[in-house]
């Protein structure tokens, strides 16, 4: 399959062989999206009326808040808080629960519709890389993992595939997840156990990094996101 403008991202994000591939994916997206909310999409009308109505998740706030242009923020901010009271606190309907309005709008992210939809489109080009592309397939075949989250992403939206194609495709997403959860689960009993007295300093010794670190990366393998 020749490169082009769907098939150069992914392959970008699959290259580094290192941690989840599709967290990278979703990091992308998401970092563009975030660039483009606080920057040139401010001011389009459309974008607004959007980010008005869904708000934004826990998550994304602070990587709007990072992007260091408060005005931006704070505009944003305005306006859909103009629109949270005027559908919360200023509706008469008696039928309608203010409770059931607000959880409505708290449970939704502009953010986090476009992440899912780019990402979505993306894993179709996975996909169809797997399938039609050797080098590509080797390439998957080789990463260090795949996230739990994602792991039952890729799982879920392979059904798409051809049958023999998805047969391969789940075989080989099993194997490398179940390879480095094992591998884990060993490092973090290994860190467990460094704390007897009978090992007391092991895990300070340079060839346990893996082990010290094996808990920051035990949770990024089961959320897909990292801790500090």
């Amino acid at each position: 399959m020749r490169e082009s403008i769907l098939t150069i991202p992914v392959n970008e994000v699959f290259e580094p062989k290192e941690g989840c591939p599709v967290c990278r994916m979703r990091d992308t997206v998401e970092e563009h999206i975030c660039e483009y909310i606080m920057g040139a999409a401010m001011m389009e009308p459309d974008v607004r009326t959007e980010t008005n109505k869904l708000g934004f998740c826990t998550m994304h706030y602070p990587m709007l808040a990072k992007q260091g242009n408060r005005l931006s923020l704070a505009l944003t901010l305005n306006t859909h808080l103009a629109e949270v009271r005027r559908n919360v606190f200023d509706n008469k309907n008696v039928f309608a629960s203010k409770t059931k309005r607000a959880d409505k709008i708290e449970s939704t992210c502009f953010v986090c519709s476009k992440v899912d939809w780019g990402v979505n489109h993306m894993l179709k080009t996975v996909f169809t890389l797997f399938e039609k592309e050797r080098k590509f397939k080797t390439l998957f075949e080789e990463q260090e993992y795949y996230c739990l989250p994602h792991y039952h992403m890729l799982a879920a939206k392979s059904e798409q595939m051809p049958k023999n194609a998805r047969a391969e495709f789940i075989k080989t997403l099993n194997r490398i997840v179940s390879d480095y959860a094992k591998v884990l689960n060993f490092d973090v009993s290994e860190f467990c156990d460094s704390f007897d007295y009978r090992n007391a300093g092991k895990l300070h010794s340079p060839e346990m990094e893996h082990v010290r670190v094996s808990p920051q990366k035990t949770v990024q393998f089961l959320t897909g996101r990292k801790i500090i």
